[in-house]
This record gives structure tokens, C-alpha cells and sequence, in this order.
């Protein structure tokens, strides 16, 4: 029996698995509203508790730099740190790692149905793998192919300067600059981000927002309201920052393939990406992330998947676990 979890800035996933026959078996897992609660201890406790089981080998994803056992999470006001996880969980075994690795480590689990593909790339396409998740945050990750294996890795890229690459984006960028000090890809591309993207269409005259969707986005979250108005084509301006958003999107995700050469291909994680897939099926995302220049030709050979499966980090942190218990899953 492992304990996995996939920790975010809006919720935190906390699951039980077997390993029967070299593969995971789910036996039960529940969700917490992270803010909600002070500590990823006070969750772990929460979870494990109650169902009396005792765990042995545990892995956490978690959202920021993993340094020694120890992480200031990215988008949540916590501290986490292996030993006092130890000592709630009386689990011996305990990994922290960054939850956009434990992404990358959920690849290897994922089926056909959990994948959408926006770029075929080449037929034979082998090597170096890429994955970006959109959600609260902007995370990135690599996995190096070695010639036989994967192996993830976890980088922070999403805390990168943002390329502004037109006009238009250099005045998005300028404007947030205004507001943030600094621009990073994070203040564009999440959900968050959508919100400011929209905010500076709007105050720049690139819209207007109508009485509807301002008593909507008081109601509601904004991110979700802005999307889902831009995606059914019921607000000029929605749909113009969703547009703007998408372009941006591909554009990051090109980038991370160039850094990472990830030629076996780039994977679309992340709350967001399902949720706006009919957008990123237009022609802007592809052309944002092939528009590299010289190195179209291999941008085009890569090929590019939305992950529909929601449990793709909490799937990799159970693998992680797996081999603190010596199994390979």
C-alpha cells in the first residue's frame, strides 16, 4: 500500500494505490480544498487517518522548487518539508517532488483514451519529452530519454521572463510590468492570467464588457467565465483574450520543446488545457508553436497531446512511491 499526492494551488489530491501484477490499483482517494487548510500535514492527516491504513512508501507532488526535502510552494502560503510529513504519517519512506515531475513521471500511465492529439509530428518520433501544465500556475518539466527509459526532471520555466514576440504582447507585457514589477510567462498563462489579459484588453479600449458578463464575474471564477464566454462566441472581448491566451499558450509551449528538445513529444497538462480544447484545435496554438524560424521543420516533427486525464500527477507521485518501494510500475 502507497500514499500519493498531487498537490495544488486550488486543490490537493490524496489517494491510496496497490501494486498488484506490476501495475497501481486506486483503493480510495479524496480531495481537499488547499486553502482551506494551514499545512499539507493537516491534509495528509485528514486523509490517512480515518481509514487506518498504515503507509510505509509515500510521494507528494508539490507546487514550487523541491531543495533537500524542503519547498516554499509557488501558489500557496505553505511551507512543506519531508520530516514533519515523516512524523504525521509515520510513513518511513517519503519522497517530496515537484508536482509538474510527478506529471512527467504520470506519462508512462497514461492510456489512448486520455490523450488528444493537435500534432501528429513524425511517425517514429522517439526521445526527449516535454510536458506544460496550465492551471493555477504555469508549471513546466522535461523527461530525457536516455535510449531506453524516461526520466523526468522538474524546472521552473514558467517563472521565466515572458517573450513578448508582437506589439500587441510587448503593451500586454508593459502593462503588467505596471502592475507586477515583473513579467513572468505565469502572469500570462494561467488562469489567473487569462484574467489579466482580458483586464488589459479591457482597460486599453479593446472592448467593451457587457452587463451580463459583469455580474458573471462577480458570481463566478473569473478565468472560467472569460473562457467559457469566449469559447461560445458571446463576448467579443472573451473570445479576443482567449485568442490572445491560446497564441501565448503555443508559443510557451514551443518554446519548452526548443529548450528540451522534445522530439518525442510535448504533452498539454494541467485544469486548463481540456477545458479550452476547442481553441487550442484552431490553427493559433499550432502556429505559435511551429513559428520558430529555421527550426520549423523540427517543430512540425513533434508531436503535440492534450492529457484529459486528471490524475495525471497523481498517477506519476504513485510511481515515484512504487520505486521507493522498490516495484517499477
Amino acid at each position: 500500500m502507497i500514499l500519493a499526492g498531487d498537490i495544488g494551488g486550488t486543490s490537493s489530491r490524496l489517494a491510496f494505490f496497490e501494486i498488484r501484477e506490476g501495475r497501481l490499483r486506486l483503493v480510495t482517494e479524496e480531495t481537499f480544498p488547499s486553502r482551506e487548510h494551514r499545512s499539507l500535514e493537516e491534509i495528509a492527516r485528514a486523509f490517512a487517518a480515518p481509514r487506518k491504513i498504515e503507509v510505509t512508501h509515500a510521494c507528494f507532488g508539490v507546487p514550487g522548487p523541491v531543495r533537500d526535502g524542503r519547498v516554499v510552494t509557488s501558489n500557496l502560503p505553505w511551507v512543506v518539508e519531508a520530516e514533519p510529513l515523516i512524523r504525521a504519517l509515520g510513513a518511513p519512506h517519503l519522497r517530496l517532488i515537484n508536482d509538474l515531475e510527478a506529471s512527467a513521471h504520470g506519462v508512462a500511465a497514461l492510456q489512448p483514451e486520455d490523450l488528444v492529439t493537435l500534432n501528429a509530428g513524425a511517425p517514429d518520433a522517439q526521445g526527449n519529452q516535454a510536458v506544460i501544465a496550465v492551471g493555477t500556475g504555469l508549471g513546466e518539466a522535461g523527461l530525457f530519454w536516455d535510449g531506453r527509459d524516461h526520466w523526468p526532471f522538474a524546472c521552473e520555466g514558467g517563472h521565466a521572463d515572458f517573450p513578448a514576440r508582437h506589439p500587441l504582447e510587448t503593451e500586454l507585457m508593459l502593462h503588467l510590468r505596471a502592475q507586477f514589477q515583473r513579467v513572468s510567462c505565469e502572469r500570462v498563462l494561467s488562469g489567473p492570467g487569462l484574467v489579466n489579459i482580458y483586464e488589459f484588453l479591457k482597460s486599453t479600449g479593446r472592448g467593451e464588457e457587457p452587463a451580463w458578463l459583469t455580474e458573471a464575474l462577480e458570481q463566478g471564477d473569473p478565468s472560467a467565465v472569460i473562457s467559457n464566454a469566449g469559447l461560445e462566441g458571446r463576448c467579443p472581448l472573451c473570445a479576443r483574450a482567449l485568442g490572445l491566451f491560446v497564441a501565448a499558450f503555443g508559443a510557451e509551449a514551443g518554446n519548452l520543446a526548443l529548450k528540451t528538445m522534445a522530439v518525442g513529444g510535448v504533452f498539454l497538462a494541467g485544469g486548463v488545457a481540456p477545458k479550452i480544447l476547442r481553441a487550442l484545435r484552431a490553427p493559433a496554438f499550432l502556429e505559435a508553436f511551429t513559428d520558430k524560424g529555421r527550426m520549423r521543420p523540427l517543430m512540425e516533427a513533434m508531436p503535440v497531446r492534450v492529457v484529459l486525464n486528471e490524475a495525471m500527477g497523481l498517477l506519476g507521485a504513485a510511481r515515484v512511491a512504487a520505486r521507493l518501494a522498490g516495484e517499477r510500475v
